[in-house]
């Protein structure tokens, strides 16, 4: 280190840049102050090219937002240090604690966050350890319940979190530094979930051109229709896994339909192949018998021929008429056996066509009511074991309405059955606009439906039910040229701690009885 004051380098520095004959470029100077000075020669610092890469750096969360913002400023300040913490924090890396540096010769000083690995003194109004305790619990639960959304593919990531959970949960903790390792994580956590979200939505496009080429693909698209047409439904957002387990209960009728089917199709295969083997095979005999005919007519012509009197012509023409009968017994054989194989075929494509009508009808309403759209009983009953089974695992509240339309009998007399079914559409439809996505809309027999509430207690069930009729009364339909408009009465129960779906439905049930009796287009709960 040299031990002349800073001006004094500076006046030698542009005295040797003159006696050298250098261009004095910032690069040269500082080469000629660090070797007068005797400090080693840092290279310049590449602002532009860095700027360059900051430009390039994606910032779709605000995670990148904020980090590319500390790569800016300190690229602006020439800090190393800086690039550095802000690169290594978006490839995920956790930043290590900064110390300030001194800057580059030419440059200002600029200074750099310092970790804080002390804890500070306690303010008059801190908040006391026990709730600062049971607060940083609900921040490590609150982690830990958001990871599995997350994936477990990033190992560091992983990692990152055990450290920080653990950190979090130690008596005493620092929270100087487990507010840093917040940041940090909160950085990395805002790249998986972008991720995450990104796997998603490819995952459904995959999923989508999969089921287009499945349709494109197929012979006869008759077969795959109502599979198709139920995938998309499902795996168009928002999914749910209602949804996806409501179509793979659908798809199992639909499969093991689609294998009885294959196998009558491949036993019509299998009498196909034999009718054409032995439709060769008897039209090989019955060209061998009739070179055999011809041969005996040509030697029986030469008898006739050589033959002088009438008695040898008698036992030639015996020969014949044997001949022509053998040939007009094996033709009509082989007639009857073609005949019966045919028919055989027939009725084996009338059986096949049988399985694809009812392939299609499974198809479309395994589990569905034909005219609403809703769910049918058998549909209902799975639907209602499956959210039973969640209430008794989570022990969260269900309720059941059970609705029935005001009037109805009447309503079909007068306007006929066609209007009643229109009003059986139209209140399926409306229900379904003003449910939840996680709610189940069910035709219960005849006019009554069963809607099943999810994470629903008594109270909100009976508000839903009651938003349902006011939605109602602001809508009719046509009958021809008469608007139309329709009321339901409701009883709604909540799923007891000991109590089975379908009781739960008979208590709804006489809810709603007691509803049609106080006056009908109104909402009881049990």
């Amino acid at each position: 280190m040299s031990d002349k004051k800073p001006f004094e380098i500076a006046r030698e520095t542009l005295k040797q840049l003159t006696v050298r004959k250098l261009t004095p470029t910032p690069a040269n100077y500082q080469a000629i102050y660090s070797e007068i000075a005797g400090v080693p020669t840092e290279p310049p610092f590449p602002a532009d090219r860095l700027r360059d890469i900051s430009q390039a750096l994606p910032t779709k969360t605000p995670g990148q937002q904020r980090q590319r913002g500390l790569l800016d400023s300190a690229i602006g300040q020439l800090n190393w240090e800086g690039v550095k913490a802000a690169l290594m924090a978006y490839g995920g890396f956790s930043p290590p604690a900064i110390e300030p540096t001194p800057s580059m010769p030419g440059a200002a000083a600029a200074p750099v966050p310092l970790a804080l690995t002390q804890n500070a003194p306690p303010a008059a109004n801190a908040p006391a350890p026990a709730l600062t305790g049971d607060f940083l619990e609900q921040i490590a639960r609150l982690i830990e319940y958001a990871m599995p959304a997350l994936g477990s593919d990033d190992a560091r990531f992983a990692e990152q979190t055990q450290t920080l959970l653990k950190a979090m949960r130690q008596p005493g903790a620092d929270l100087p530094m487990v507010k840093q390792m917040l940041g940090n994580f909160g950085h990395r956590l805002s790249f998986a979930a972008e991720d995450q979200a990104e796997i998603k939505v490819t995952l459904l496009k995959l999923l989508h051109l999969i089921i287009e080429n499945i349709g494109e693909l197929s012979l006869d698209d008759r077969w795959l229709k109502g599979q198709i047409d139920a995938l998309m439904t499902a795996s168009a957002p928002p999914l749910t896994l209602r949804r996806l387990d409501d179509v793979e209960r659908r798809l199992k009728d639909v499969i093991f339909k689609q294998t009885e089917a294959k196998g009558r199709a491949l036993e019509a295969q299998e009498e196909m192949r034999q009718m054409l083997g032995t439709f060769i095979e008897r039209l090989s005999q019955m060209t061998e018998s009739t070179s055999v005919y011809h041969g005996k007519m040509e030697e029986n012509a030469r008898l006739i021929e050589q033959a002088k009197t009438i008695a040898d012509i008698a036992p030639v023409l015996k020969e014949v008429v044997g001949a022509t009968r053998t040939m007009a017994r094996d033709s009509l054989t082989a007639r009857d056996e073609l005949r019966g194989m045919r028919e055989r075929v027939q009725s084996t494509e009338a059986e096949i066509a049988k399985l694809h009508q009812e392939l299609d009808r499974v198809s479309a309403q395994a589990r569905h009511d034909p005219l609403t759209g809703a769910l049918n009983r058998k549909g209902l009953d799975e639907a209602l074991d499956r959210e039973v089974s969640n209430v008794r695992r989570k022990d969260t509240p269900l309720c059941m309405a059970l609705l029935d339309i005001d009037n109805f009998k009447k309503l079909n007399d007068t306007l006929g059955h066609a209007t009643g079914d229109v009003a059986l559409t139209h209140l399926a439809s409306v229900a379904r606009e003003v449910m939840r996505p996680q709610d189940t809309l069910a035709r219960y027999g005849g006019e009554e439906f069963v809607i099943l509430l999810p994470d629903t207690p008594l109270d909100r069930g009976i508000e839903a039910m009651t938003r349902l009729q006011r939605e109602l009364t602001k809508r009719f339909f046509l009958a021809g040229t008469e608007k139309v408009l329709i009321t339901f009465s409701a009883g709604v129960a909540q799923l007891g701690a000991d109590e089975s779906g379908p009781d739960a439905i008979k208590r709804a049930d006489q809810a709603m009885y007691l509803a049609k009796r106080a006056g009908k287009n109104r909402v009881l709960g049990s």
